[in-house]
């Protein structure tokens, strides 16, 4: 698993652009006891639902790989001259 330049960043975006399309497709209402660990899990198996992203084999699924695989999801959607692609 390559890591990205600034996955942190990325991560970060890609799991509040994760947290409101489940809010807005109607799927959850997260709480703010939901603790971030619960929230990963939940984004990554949403998106996995809905055909957004490829699962990971389910032997390769830690809180690690879902970040990784989040953050790469959200990269994809950015423009290629964003600041958090250089």
């Amino acid at each position: 698993m390559k890591k990205l330049k600034h996955e942190a960043e990325l991560f970060k975006e890609a799991l509040l652009a994760g947290m409101k399309y489940g809010e807005e497709r109607g799927a959850v209402i997260f709480e703010a006891t939901d603790s971030q660990s619960e929230k990963i899990l939940y984004v990554y198996r949403l998106l996995v639902h809905d055909k957004i992203i490829q699962p990971l084999p389910e032997d390769q699924v830690s809180q690690q790989s879902m970040r990784h695989k989040l953050a790469l999801w959200y990269a994809k959607q950015l423009p290629k001259d964003h600041p958090l692609l250089k």
